[in-house]
């Protein structure tokens, strides 16, 4: 019974080894058939598949690091920039704490650029006409037109001078008509650079509401903090504006003349970028600087309003470290050439294999394969799940795996051969040579995992990559040889080809040189019985002497004064 629970065990492990790959297999499968966002081909990054990035680094009026909320409110201010010019598929991240990397597939333009480089303006503005935009224009004719084109010869300038932001004054014919022909939904629409003394007309930022607005009265500098939280009569969530001095004294003013107005004139609007993210309605007259800002909130929905009005005017200026572009020829030239390398370093590695192990190197091969397809379905589902991509570093890094994989293998076979040449059975010598390797492996790989995490925290974007698919490798290395390379040797440790040593096999033990019958103590070959077992008994015998350790050939050479032989007559032990 006690001979058979290996092989309980090794069949174990490749039962568990086929469920991790169907799990994640089905994971991806989940992902591009019932979610449809993830796919069977790994998202490739902007080196790879060609784009713009542009690195933006943060810098404070004081001179002070941003805050993590600042610089991830950032991203998704710019995030809704890029979203509003039209382009699909960008990617906008931080890193290193002051730095905003955003990448676009295919080349931007100038428009998009300024957008990205620009700082954030939140501006409040109070409301002087609301309608939804699904309403057309009716004219004189009674004939509805959705977006008629606006009658330039119509006067633009006020007749009489308002006297404040809530004036209908404000509306020339112009404007009504430029509201008229409006389209919220058209990205050519931009209203984020509209002079602060003028009215404007823009959308609440999911289209359902077209404005026309007064002048800017205040613009997000003047609050001073913005949190969320539950109403202690109503239990409902809503969000707290807190105002500095001249933010208190200009919103009182502003709350006096609002309040009691008719609707939509008795409302406030909230302005992100040219959009409007609020308007509330004006329910009384605030003195203190501390509105709230209350309606069908939910927890989340509330958090993310208090954020954009906490950090939509971030003292934030944006210098751009770098700019590139990237053409898609030259991004598929790289993975060329990526993947050709990464062929030639796999060729080399299963040449060097079946040279030096036989057929060993079959297992080698094999296990690379096995550990190619869990990588690939790992990067499918991290690509759908965490937005990872794969660059031409992280191309490199799976690279150089091969390299470290194969590391593994060597030590591993070369312990099993050290066992064999100590004496030991086929079988003996897989399981005490997986003892002794394993501790070393596990301690390399573990080397490596904390510099691919030290390089992943330090390094720049561009490197990122590389450590990513390095420590990913690395972790997937170790899983291989766990569950998959050792199960493998004890099974075949238990055929007729590897168990009685086949010089295929690469686990020959008189190739190996194991003649002798203890740690420094050695028998001469036996008499020799013809030209074949002479050349294979010296084979072994030079393989012995070159394996053998500083400590047992000073012992062999003692030894052979004692008999009055020559040292090199003596056949080593071998090298534990």
């Amino acid at each position: 019974m006690a001979a058979s629970t290996p092989v309980r065990h090794a069949w174990r492990a490749l039962l568990g080894l086929l469920i991790i790959i169907a799990v994640l297999a089905g994971i991806n499968a989940l992902g591009v058939y019932v979610f449809q966002k993830s796919s069977w081909t790994p998202e490739l990054a902007l080196d790879l598949q060609g784009g713009t990035q542009i690195i933006l680094q943060a810098s404070t009026p004081d001179g002070t690091a941003p805050t993590q909320d600042q610089m991830d409110q950032a991203a998704t201010i710019i995030r809704q920039r890029v979203d509003a010019s039209g382009v699909g598929e960008a990617d906008i991240t931080t890193q290193a704490g002051n730095q905003i990397v955003v990448q676009i597939p295919g080349q931007a333009d100038e428009e998009t650029r300024k957008r990205i480089e620009a700082s954030a303006q939140l501006q409040l503005r109070a409301v002087l006409h609301a309608d939804s935009p699904a309403n057309s224009f009716i004219g004189d004719d009674g004939v509805a037109t959705p977006y008629p084109t606006p009658d330039p010869t119509l006067p633009a300038t006020p007749t009489v001078p308002p006297t404040d932001g809530s004036d209908l004054n404000w509306i020339t014919p112009a404007l009504q008509a430029q509201f008229y022909a409006y389209d919220c939904s058209d990205p050519a629409n931009d209203p984020a650079n509209a002079p602060k003394d003028q009215p404007l007309i823009t959308c609440e930022a999911d289209g359902s509401i077209k404005y026309i607005l007064g002048p800017v009265e205040l613009d997000g500098s003047s609050i001073d903090d913005a949190t969320y939280g539950q109403n202690s009569q109503n239990g409902q969530w809503e969000v707290r504006l807190t105002f500095d001095g001249e933010g208190t004294e200009a919103f009182t003013a502003v709350s006096t003349r609002l309040f009691g107005m008719q609707p939509p004139r008795n409302q406030f609007a909230f302005v992100l970028d040219g959009d409007v993210i609020s308007a509330p309605r004006m329910n009384a007259v605030i003195t203190d600087g501390r509105p709230a800002i209350s309606g069908s909130f939910t927890q989340e929905s509330a958090k993310v309003l208090a954020d954009q009005l906490k950090y939509g005017a971030l003292p934030l200026s944006f210098t751009v470290v770098s700019s590139d572009t990237i053409s898609a020829t030259l991004g598929t030239q790289q993975l060329q050439i990526g993947l050709i390398a990464g062929l030639i370093g796999l060729a080399l590695v299963a040449l060097y294999s079946l040279i030096g192990y036989r057929a060993l190197g079959f297992v080698i091969i094999a296990s690379l394969v096995v550990m190619a397809i869990i990588t690939y379905l790992a990067i499918c589902i991290l690509a759908w799940r965490m937005g990872f991509r794969l660059s031409l570093a992280g191309v490199a890094g799976i690279i150089v795996s091969i390299g470290f994989t194969a590391d593994s293998f060597i030590v591993y076979f070369e312990r099993i051969r050290d066992e064999l040449r100590d004496g030991k059975s086929i079988t003996g010598a897989v399981e005490d040579g997986w003892d002794r390797a394993k501790r070393t492996i596990f301690i390399s790989k573990s080397v490596n995992v904390l510099a691919a995490v030290v390089l992943y925290i330090l390094a720049d974007a561009t490197v990122k990559g590389f450590a990513f698919t390095l420590g990913l490798t690395t972790i997937i290395d170790v899983l291989i040889f766990i569950v998959f390379t050792h199960p493998v040797m004890q099974l075949l440790a238990r055929t007729k080809f590897f168990g009685d040593g086949h010089p295929l096999s690469g686990m020959d033990p008189e190739a190996l040189g194991a003649v002798y019958r203890g740690r420094a103590q050695f028998r001469a070959p036996a008499a020799a019985g013809g030209k074949g077992q002479a050349a294979r008994r010296a084979k072994s015998r030079s393989e012995a002497e070159r394996r053998q350790t500083i400590a047992e050939r000073k012992q062999a050479e003692l030894t052979a004064a004692k008999a009055g032989a020559d040292p090199s007559d003596a056949t080593k032990e071998g090298d534990r």
